[in-house]
C-alpha cells in the first residue's frame, strides 16, 4: 500500500501513478505467479532466466513425446501500453501455457523494462537484445550464456516473433530491424505474429479521435505520450506509425510469413487492417494473412481463454506457428 502522504508527480489513469520520490504505483497489473515445473492444466513447464542486467524472460516448454524433439521457437512480447503488465504475470502465464501447449512451440516470453522508469526506446532495445540472445544459441558464440532448453529443443529454421498490442508493435519493429542488422549466427525470422497491433498516427482514421481535444482524452494516444515523452515526430514517429515518411519500407520485413489478428470491436482494428493491406501492396515477398474475430474487443483472448472465440483464435494461432516449412 502506497502512503497517501506521498506527493504525486504525474498520472496515467487508470494505469498508474508516479510519485515525486520516483516510485510508481501500477493499478491494473495482474498478479505475479512463479514458473511451474509442469502446469497441471496444460503440461507445459516453465522457468525464469536472466538474459542480461535488467532483461529477463520466462521460458515455456510443452510436454514432449521424446527428449530430443525440436520445436518452433516463439520470442513473445507482452502488451500493456509499454508501461504495465509483465512476462511473469498470471495473465501472461495462463495465455502462454495455453498457446505453447496447443501449438507445440517453445516460447521465450521477454520481460523488457517498462516506462515511465525506462522510457521508450528502452523496450525496443531490451527486446532486440533478447532476440540476439535467442539467436546466439544457433551459433558457437561463447559470449552468451546458453540455455539448455533452447540448445536441446529449438528448431532455428522455424523462429517466430510475436506479441499482443504494444508487444505486437515491438515484434513488427524487431522484424524490420532484423532486415537491416544481422542476428547472431545468421539466424533469420521465419514468421511474425501480430495480435491487435498498437499503431497510431497524427491523422485519425475510422472512429478514432478527430480533434486535438479528443486525442488528449484518448488512452491510446496518451499511452504513447506517456511512454515516450517528446518522441521525435510525436504520433508519426516510425516506431508507432509504420506509414510515416521516416518509417522503413514494409517490404524490408525480415520474415517469410506474417499473421495479423484484429477484433471487430477493437479501436485499433482499422489500423491493423490498414497495415495488412499495406503489406500486400509493399512488394514484400512473403505470405501475409489477416484473421478477424467478430464481436470481440482488444486482446480478448488473454483475459478469458475459455470463451468460444478465444478457443477459435488459439486454434488459428497454433496452426500458424506449427505449420511445416514449405
Amino acid at each position: 500500500m502506497v502512503s497517501s502522504k506521498k506527493e504525486v508527480s504525474s498520472e496515467f489513469l487508470p494505469f498508474l501513478r508516479v510519485y515525486k520520490d520516483g516510485s510508481v504505483e501500477r493499478f491494473l497489473d495482474s498478479p505475479y505467479v512463479p514458473p511451474a515445473l509442469e502446469d497441471p492444466a496444460t503440461g507445459v513447464s516453465s522457468k525464469d532466466i536472466t538474459i542480461s542486467p535488467g532483461i529477463s524472460a520466462r521460458i515455456y516448454l510443452p510436454k514432449l513425446p521424446t527428449t530430443t524433439q525440436k520445436l518452433p521457437i516463439l520470442a513473445y512480447f507482452h502488451g500493456g501500453a509499454f508501461c504495465i503488465e509483465s512476462a511473469f504475470s498470471f495473465l501472461s502465464q495462463r495465455y502462454i501455457n495455453t498457446l505453447a501447449s496447443q501449438a507445440k512451440v517453445l516460447v521465450v516470453s521477454v520481460e523488457y523494462r517498462l516506462a515511465p522508469e525506462n522510457p521508450i526506446p528502452t523496450a525496443y532495445e531490451d527486446s532486440w537484445a533478447a532476440l540476439q540472445w535467442i539467436a546466439s544459441h544457433s551459433s558457437n558464440d561463447q559470449n552468451y550464456k546458453k540455455e539448455p532448453w533452447l540448445l536441446n529443443h529449438a528448431d532455428f529454421n522455424r523462429v517466430f516473433v510475436g506479441g499482443d498490442s504494444s508487444g505486437a508493435n515491438i515484434a513488427h519493429n524487431l522484424s524490420l530491424r532484423a532486415g537491416r542488422e544481422s542476428l547472431q549466427g545468421g539466424m533469420s525470422i521465419h514468421g511474425v505474429l501480430l495480435s491487435h497491433p498498437y499503431f497510431l498516427s497524427s491523422k485519425p482514421i475510422s472512429l478514432e479521435p478527430s480533434s486535438d481535444d479528443d486525442v488528449d482524452k484518448n488512452l491510446l494516444y496518451k499511452a504513447w505520450e506517456f511512454a515516450y515523452p517528446n518522441a521525435p515526430g510525436g504520433f508519426d514517429n516510425p516506431l508507432i506509425n509504420p506509414f510515416s515518411n521516416e518509417a522503413p519500407s514494409l517490404s524490408s520485413l525480415q520474415c517469410s510469413r506474417l499473421l495479423v489478428c484484429v477484433a471487430e470491436k477493437d479501436e485499433l482494428r482499422e489500423r491493423g487492417v490498414r497495415y495488412f493491406n499495406a503489406i500486400k501492396k509493399s512488394g514484400w515477398k512473403g505470405k501475409v494473412e489477416l484473421f478477424e474475430v467478430e464481436g470481440e474487443d482488444h486482446c480478448f483472448q488473454i483475459f478469458d481463454i475459455e470463451r468460444g472465440n478465444a478457443k477459435i483464435m488459439f486454434k488459428r494461432l497454433a496452426s500458424f506457428l506449427s505449420a511445416p516449412l514449405n
